[in-house]
């Protein structure tokens, strides 16, 4: 007689695999955010630091260390001048949401009444405005906004842990960059061991989908970020370092710097400043229309992610992971649709070998 399978014997073994995966998670949980992290940067950036190790006479350790610096450079500063920004002028902070709760548009300034051709007609605007329910709605609105700008500052005065997360990720990168070549032999023998030879070219192509994003959103927004800095710097417009931050995630999200750097224009040209403000708005104009010209040149082979579902990844990222998940977020979306897309065959051009060695 043949003995059939050994039901209980198999689901016992089962549970035992569920359970020592969910194990793993939980225990991984706090690191999760920083090892996907700085698996992105590590492949977004392996090329670079093949090449940067041959520069350096061949040498591992030059080239992880030089890379390590280079990225505590590029993450942890500017995130360390937000935060003294934050601590430094906190009692300002506080007094400025404060001031909204009792908000009235004020008079015109007298500088427009002096603009040529427009300047009758929009003081004339101004002081509709300021008498209609308009006004009424500013003030209705302002302890919402009051109350916003206290969560929005209660938010990044985290920033201290999210120094210590992307000190974490830094770690986790350089121990990457020396182990690099037998981490992605082993993911690549666990996808062929999974799907054979089409698992090898999904993991190629999820190493694709990373290089793209890091490039075209992450290294555009960046430039972006930087440049918006130099204009708020050099225009004098206050709490510059926090400007900068929020700039970059807001190009994160694919919002663009125009929410930070047009503000910034309108109010300087509210104190009256009225030749930085010009300055500045053909400035913030550069920045912003940089966007169209910059990304498409380092996304001209990677996938290109949906505004919406970048939004998406932003949003999620950051409810999930924190403010290291507005990185994350995206990244993982855009490997998730890239797949998908090459899974359902709309996509059925696979990374080449050369590119992920």
């Amino acid at each position: 007689m043949s003995s059939g399978p050994d039901l209980p014997r198999a689901t016992l073994g089962v549970l035992l695999i569920v359970t020592l995966l969910a194990s793993t998670v939980w225990i991984l949980r706090p690191f999760l955010g920083a090892i996907i992290w700085a698996s992105m940067i590590v492949v977004a950036t392996w090329p670079m630091m093949r090449q940067v190790q041959g520069w350096l006479w061949d040498s591992r350790r030059l080239a992880v260390a030089v890379m390590t610096t280079v990225w505590l450079l590029v993450l942890v500063l500017p995130l360390s001048l937000a935060a003294g920004t934050i601590v430094s002028n906190a009692g300002e902070i506080g007094a400025w949401a404060a001031s909204w709760r009792s908000f009235t548009m004020p008079p015109p300034p007298e500088w427009l009444s002096t603009v040529p051709l427009v300047g009758t007609k929009a003081v004339e605007l101004w002081q509709r405005l300021a008498a209609s329910p308009v006004g009424d709605i500013a003030s209705a609105a302002a302890p919402y906004a009051a109350t916003g700008v206290t969560w929005t500052m209660g938010t990044l005065g985290s920033l201290g842990g999210l120094l210590v997360q992307f000190v974490l990720t830094l770690a986790i990168a350089a121990v990457m960059y020396a182990k690099g070549e037998g981490a992605a032999d082993g993911v690549l023998r666990f996808g062929r061991h999974l799907a054979g030879e089409p698992g090898d070219d999904v993991v190629r192509l999820a190493a694709r989908a990373i290089r793209s994003v890091a490039l075209g959103v992450v290294v555009t927004a960046m430039v972006q970020a930087a440049l918006g800095s130099v204009g708020l710097v050099t225009a004098g417009v206050p709490f510059a370092a926090l400007l900068t931050v929020l700039t970059f995630v807001l190009c994160i999200a694919q919002l663009g710097p125009a929410l930070v750097l047009f503000p910034s224009v309108a109010w300087l040209y509210w104190q009256g400043a009225t030749g930085t403000a010009t300055v500045l708005l053909f400035w913030s104009l550069v920045v912003v229309l940089l966007d169209n010209i910059l990304r498409p040149l380092l996304m001209t082979r990677g996938a290109n992610l949906p505004l919406l579902l970048m939004f998406a990844g932003v949003i999620g990222g950051l409810l999930a992971f924190g403010l290291i998940g507005i990185f994350v977020g995206p990244v993982v979306l855009a490997v998730s649709y890239t797949l998908l897309l090459a899974w359902m065959g709309d996509r059925p051009d696979a990374l080449p070998r050369s590119e992920v060695q």
